[in-house]
């Protein structure tokens, strides 16, 4: 049985699973866990906690047709504005109700697109920032970065700031997937930002690439690689594009006859791998690459490596405080997440109140599930010693838990009495054995294609 009918017997090519970016998934999160609620956590944290900040700026100035993000359109900076000085309001909201001393590892704007603030906006915000908050001498300081939407001023505003990581988004370069996923982005743009971005000294630089786009096939992906690769950048998300217009219906305008079919979507992930590969990056977890001196690949050779809400991370802060509207949170006892309108956040916000509406109260058991879930994700290993150890769990318990694993992906994963270890060629089920350590009932419509 050649790789590809065995990836099939085991459902690969038919099965929608969480991308398992938290534990469980948001798609559990309730109303339980409230405003007070999430204050409450945040005041409990011990002094001098690290943690990270990520700051969620909704707006575009255009909707691309694939993204299924949370985000809005706008073609004024009235908005921005506004929302900035609403952020503004909750980074006081929040720093006030944290105890002295919090310092601050990861900071990250994310969108949307952040680069819709103007170069005052950017530097207000950024003050607002350093005002409250003291950020640790490693920081880091990243910013998703729009090609299309960025200029000069902008650019040495977030300088400035001290960002030293940039972020850019490249989807696919062939002009005719970006025309039917409503992204329109040459690659000249996109190679003038990023040599931007390094004139100022910015050393380290992400990109994302899809895979699973409609009307790509293996040369095309090829291609884009190819020239994504000749800006040499640090570290590659090379996500799958998911297709849920269920969920975002601005996918309904892609047409579902363009789309590759699961087995195709498997071996585009394989053309662009090799080409990363042979370029001499790492391969991170089951969807990143990365140059061998980047943080994560040390992370993920030194078994530091983490998965959040963006994807992996060398960032072990144990907390995670998001800002903006639909942000989550992750505290040591739970998740809390922001409302995601706009409006009914900045009302939350202008009260003097967190602008939290659900989350998820951490168990025993979601700690137990969760650390073993986010180390088949990272490591495709998972220690039993480790689980004894940071989470008391049981040996015996635990034992039986590998073994149903094992049983239900015979020859693709090795249960003993050290833990359990996903075999090499079994790496593209990674989600799905993840899956089998799921406690929670998941509907199938709320996830992606596990390939």
């Amino acid at each position: 049985m050649d790789r590809v009918a065995q990836l099939a017997r085991y459902g690969l090519f038919d099965s929608k699973v969480p991308r398992y970016t938290s534990y469980p998934p948001a798609t559990r999160f309730g109303p339980a866990v409230d405003a007070d609620r999430a204050r409450g956590w945040a005041g409990a944290l011990a002094p001098g906690t690290r943690i990270s900040l990520y700051l969620h700026v909704p707006f575009c100035r255009r909707l691309c047709w694939f993204c299924a993000c949370r985000t809005q359109g706008t073609a004024s900076g009235e908005p921005v504005g506004a929302y900035v000085e609403t952020l503004k309001a909750e980074i006081a909201l929040v720093a006030d109700a944290l105890p002295g001393g919090v310092e601050v590892s990861r900071l990250h704007w994310g969108g949307g697109t952040p680069t819709l603030m103007d170069a005052r906006q950017i530097a207000d915000l950024a003050r607002t920032i350093f005002d409250r908050f003291s950020l640790a001498e490693d920081c880091e300081f990243s910013v998703e970065i729009d090609p299309n939407e960025i200029d000069d001023a902008r650019l040495d505003a977030l300088a400035a700031a001290g960002m030293n990581r940039a972020s850019v988004g490249v989807q696919d370069f062939h002009p005719e997937i970006q025309k039917i996923i409503g992204r329109d982005q040459s690659y000249e743009v996109t190679r003038d930002a990023v040599e931007a971005i390094r004139a100022r000294g910015i050393g380290s630089l992400n990109a994302d690439i899809l895979f699973g786009l409609p009307n790509q096939s293996r040369a095309r992906i090829a291609d884009s690689v190819s020239m994504l690769l000749s800006l040499s950048p640090d570290r590659v998300a090379l996500y799958g594009y998911a297709h849920v217009p269920w969920m975002a219906r601005r996918q309904s305008l892609i047409p579902a006859d363009t789309l590759p079919r699961p087995e195709e979507r498997l071996a585009l992930f394989e053309a662009a791998r090799q080409l990363f590969l042979c370029e001499g990056y790492e391969e991170i977890g089951i969807d990143h690459f990365a140059r061998p001196h980047d943080g994560l690949a040390r992370a993920a050779r030194e078994g530091r490596l983490r998965r959040n809400f963006q994807g992996y991370t060398d960032d072990t802060a144990p907390v995670l405080i998001g800002l903006g509207a639909s942000a989550i949170s992750r505290y040591p006892q739970g998740y809390a997440q922001n409302h995601s309108p706009t409006g009914e956040y900045t009302r939350r916000v202008r009260e003097g109140r967190f602008a939290t509406h659900r989350g998820h109260a951490f168990t025993d058991e979601d700690r137990l599930r969760g650390r073993i879930i986010e180390a088949l994700m990272c490591d495709f290993r998972v220690a039993a010693d480790e689980l004894v150890e940071t989470q008391g769990a049981d040996r015996a318990r635990l034992a039986r838990l590998f073994a149903e694993a094992a049983a239900a992906f015979p020859g693709m994963v090795r249960a003993d009495a050290a833990g359990l270890v996903i075999l090499d060629e079994a790496r593209p089920l990674t989600r799905m054995i993840a899956r089998a350590f799921d406690a929670y009932d998941l509907a199938p419509a709320g996830h992606s294609s596990a390939i």
